[in-house]
């Protein structure tokens, strides 16, 4: 059974889901835009038997609290210390597994950064780290918005944020289209719709770039500590390139990974590979890590 629970963290409303026996290890899923731990739907219950889950909404999206952005800081950087702040709160520190799709990436990298003994595994589903992952959908928000943020070029991103270009993030690269869940859309145009909802969105657009300038960091922590790695990436994103995917095998030789034809949210049309892959990771990679201790 998923529970559907809120924790305060920073005077904010913290929206999160979470299955499975609280003796199980632990996994945090970390979503990405423009989607909410809804994303996580089918996914939690497949792997709840074999693990503690928590799936948190970030501030700003789905059902967590959405302060003024004139008096909040939408950046990466502050989504992670209230994603931090909850976990903290609420008992679910490392070690622990983390599952990180897109903006996952840049939140969970940064709590990893603050406390490393807290990641014992990863699943890196479609989040990039790599500048060659980039896809020619980026190109209005690196070479225009991150050079000169004004209304002139923030105008090209709204239909991002419009029914139809949340609706192409789902469909897009998705083989099996009935597969992929209208509610999807329509939950998230929902919460788009909010008062100040798109200026949220276009300012993490814009502090994305600060993503990019941790990358060599994060690499470097790949490098040397070596986490077990199973990579899952959707070749058909909108997004992320088949190329950003195949980059962390340099600084993690020893990582699995899946490439799926799907998209950027591979988990509504590769459910049962997608949970298969990661119960296997776990009880072939981790677990004789953990016996070994």
């Amino acid at each position: 059974m998923i529970k559907h629970k809120t924790a305060t963290v920073d005077g904010l409303s913290v929206f999160y889901r979470e299955a499975g026996s609280p003796d199980s290890p632990k996994l945090l899923l970390l979503g990405g835009f423009p989607a909410s731990s809804h994303q996580f739907r089918n996914l939690i219950p497949a792997l709840a038997d074999r693990f503690h889950i928590v799936a948190p909404d970030y501030p700003g999206f789905g059902n967590t609290d959405m302060p003024d952005p004139s008096g909040f800081a939408y950046t990466f950087d502050r989504l992670s210390e209230v994603v931090e702040g909850l976990l903290l709160t609420i008992g679910f520190t490392g070690p622990m597994g983390m599952f990180m799709q897109d903006y996952g990436g840049p939140v969970g990298n940064r709590i990893i950064g603050r406390h490393p003994d807290w990641l014992d595994w990863q699943v890196i589903q479609n989040s990039n780290a790599y500048e060659e992952g980039f896809t020619a959908a980026w190109d209005s928000i690196r070479h225009a918005l991150w050079v000169n943020r004004s209304p002139e070029t923030e105008a090209p991103l709204l239909p991002f944020l419009e029914l139809g270009g949340v609706k192409l993030v789902y469909t897009h690269g998705h083989r099996d289209p009935d597969a992929v869940s209208p509610d999807n859309w329509n939950m998230d145009l929902h919460f788009l719709e909010r008062p100040n909802a798109r200026r949220v969105q276009l300012d993490l657009f814009y502090d994305y770039r600060t993503n990019v300038e941790l990358y060599p960091t994060w690499q470097a922590f790949l490098r040397t500590r070596q986490p077990k790695t199973l990579i899952l990436w959707g070749q058909n994103d909108l997004f992320f390139t088949p190329e950003g995917g195949d980059a962390y095998l340099r600084d993690l030789p020893d990582a699995e990974l899946v490439r799926l034809d799907t998209g950027h949210f591979a988990v509504e049309d590769k459910l049962d590979e997608i949970a298969g892959a990661i119960r296997r990771f776990h009880e072939e990679r981790v677990v004789p890590q953990m016996t070994a201790r």
